[in-house]
């Protein structure tokens, strides 16, 4: 007994001593990996400085990366295939359940930026509503990410506003080799740019936008710098910003327009089919064809128009469901303001009536403050609401934008369902939880995808009823008519780039089956024409985390707690779905 007992003794002491390096081993491993995350996070912010500005990184605050040059597309490319290799070196099996996902999730986005290289997407650098030129309006107004605080500030924006202007001369150059290529935006889209950039071709420098920040200079500059600054300005709006946009419009209405595409989907690029199954894979991170998805749509078009005859029925109105649409855009009820600050009152007021219910569905709440705002002027006929994200440090608050042109044609039946997606809980908890985690490594954090931030978004707008909201029946179809423009969008959207339609027979389709006006309706097909793809993800999203949350359901019986599921889902940012969904049903098999 004796010999044994010293055996098993020895072979404990052996294995102990064995641990011990494994340990060290596995301590070193994680730590080079964290190196390496920090590293591709930190070489991503010099390759797109702007990124830093608004995660509230204002090391970067002067320098404007010219996307469109061949020493950019190089530097790119070089550094997603270098992180790639560098991501293979580590093995799955040392690396913890997080840091898998990590791995993954970096390797996903090595690939689809490396792939986006094999098409010609920088040769249609401006549209009406995606592209740079509308974001560096943006800053340029001096009432977002980018600061301006003090006079460094003001020299730095200056410097930031020279490599925007290369950026300009390089998309007109950029514009001319797609016009003998065979890639060019649709004449439709091409006349709704014309007008953004005239706006800014104003001498009148009140009203310029880029002159905006010496309207707004700190009261704590003294004279001397009030004076120089001004002086900088003056030049640098009258001298180049002036000029350069003028260059572009004229560029743009002459040459430009006489070459503008018939064709309304990316079918009439050249590569386009290939294009757009990559924008799918990109936007909805799922292998789906556009086949599939035009199925799926068509099917949720049908449930949805469903339910919305049961509102119809219970309002009392008699007609089919097209003429209810066209009541209840035309209603003079549902469009009560004569001044935008109401519409932004009454963001507020859905706000404050859901404060009382939040508790019950989520118990991690983020920090970062919020403010809903008016669309800029410069913009606001072309955009659609949108969420911007606060910075890292929560020290500039997340912010929800929402157009109104015209106040006094300003439909409020959705704006319950509006609220839920783009402010609370949907952008601003989504974004804002993932930039204040102190678990997830730093390029999570900036992370964005589609499929699973705007599905975040539309499935929160479903929450509307467990928060107190959807008690009157006009919001309720609301909340219906923003599920079915998500449905919609997966018609129309494939319908354009896949099977060749018309903008017209996009745009019909769209008015037989919601009821957003003509004029909104005719902005969202344009959006979709400007950027294939992108408008997929939102219901492809929505369904698979509705799919998760029924699967828990299910599985775990009265265990399950909805803040819990709400937590699992937000606390890893940003993921790829098919990753999402491998995270959720780890979570169910260890709570069951």
């Amino acid at each position: 007994m004796k010999k044994i007992t010293i055996l098993i003794l020895a072979l404990v002491v052996f294995q102990s001593c064995k641990e011990k390096p494994k340990k060290e081993e596995s301590a070193t491993i994680s730590a080079n990996f964290s190196t390496l995350l920090d590293s591709y996070y930190e070489d991503g912010l010099k390759l797109n400085p702007i990124t830093a500005t608004l995660a509230g990184d204002h090391r970067y605050d002067d320098v404007f990366t010219n996307a469109l040059s061949d020493e950019f597309e190089e530097k790119a490319k070089t550094h997603f295939e270098s992180y790639k290799n560098k991501l293979a070196a580590f093995s799955d099996e040392n690396l913890t359940e997080s840091e898998q996902m990590s791995k993954a999730i970096l390797d996903w986005e090595c690939d689809i930026n490396l792939n986006e290289f094999n098409f010609n997407a920088d040769l249609t650098p401006i549209d009406q509503m995606w592209s740079t030129n509308l974001f560096m309006g943006q800053l340029a107004s001096g009432s977002s990410a980018q600061p301006f605080a003090t006079v460094e500030d003001y020299e730095k924006w200056m410097k930031r506003v020279d490599g925007y202007l290369k950026w300009m001369s390089s998309a007109k150059e950029k514009m001319r080799e797609g016009m003998t290529k065979g890639h060019v935006l649709p004449k439709s889209l091409i006349k709704k740019v014309l007008p953004q950039l005239q706006s800014l071709t104003t001498k009148d420098l009140d009203k310029h936008l880029f002159y905006q920040p010496i309207k707004k200079l700190p009261e704590g500059f003294t004279e001397d710098e009030k004076t120089a600054l001004t002086e900088a300005y003056q030049n640098m709006v009258s001298n180049k910003v002036i000029p350069a946009y003028q260059k572009l419009y004229d560029f743009m209405k002459h040459e430009y327009s006489n070459v503008g595409r018939e064709s309304s989907g990316i079918q009439g690029e050249p590569n386009g089919d290939a294009y757009y199954a990559h924008q799918i894979k990109k936007y909805t991170t799922t292998n789906m064809t556009a086949s599939e998805i035009h199925k799926l749509g068509l099917s949720e078009v049908a449930r949805i128009r469903s339910k919305m005859e049961e509102i119809k029925n219970q309002v009392g109105f008699e007609g089919d469901l097209k003429a209810f649409f066209d009541f209840v855009r035309s209603n003079k009820e549902l469009m009560p303001y004569t001044d935008p600050q109401q519409v932004i009152n009454n963001f507020n007021a859905i706000h404050d009536r859901m404060k009382p219910q939040i508790e019950k569905l989520f118990d991690v709440k983020p920090k970062t403050p919020f403010e809903v705002r008016r669309t800029e002027a410069f913009r606001e006929n072309s955009a659609s609401a949108e969420y911007n994200p606060g910075s890292l440090d929560g020290t500039r608050p997340g912010i929800f934008y929402t157009p109104i042109p015209e106040v006094t044609k300003y439909n409020v039946y959705s704006d319950e369902s509006l609220f839920l997606h783009e402010a609370i809980p949907g952008h601003h908890y989504q974004i804002s939880l993932t930039q204040e985690s102190d678990v997830l490594p730093k390029f999570r954090k900036t992370l964005w995808y589609s499929g699973y931030g705007e599905g975040w978004a539309l499935y929160s707008e479903s929450l509307g009823t467990e928060l107190g909201l959807y008690t009157d029946p006009y919001q309720l179809f609301g909340m219906l008519g923003a599920e079915m423009h998500r449905a919609v969008r997966l018609v129309v959207d494939t319908g354009l780039h896949s099977k060749g339609w018309t903008r017209e027979e996009a745009i019909q389709y769209s008015l037989d089956n919601e009821a957003e006006s003509e004029a909104s309706i005719t902005s969202e097909i344009e959006r979709y024409m400007a950027n294939p793809g992108q408008a997929l993800s939102y219901k492809i999203g929505q369904l698979k985390i509705i799919e998760l949350r029924e699967k828990a359901k299910n599985a775990l019986g009265d265990n399950f707690d909805i803040r819990q599921f709400h937590n699992q889902i937000l606390e890893t940012g940003c993921v790829p779905l098919a990753l999402l969904e491998d995270k959720i049903t780890n979570w169910i098999k260890e709570n069951s």
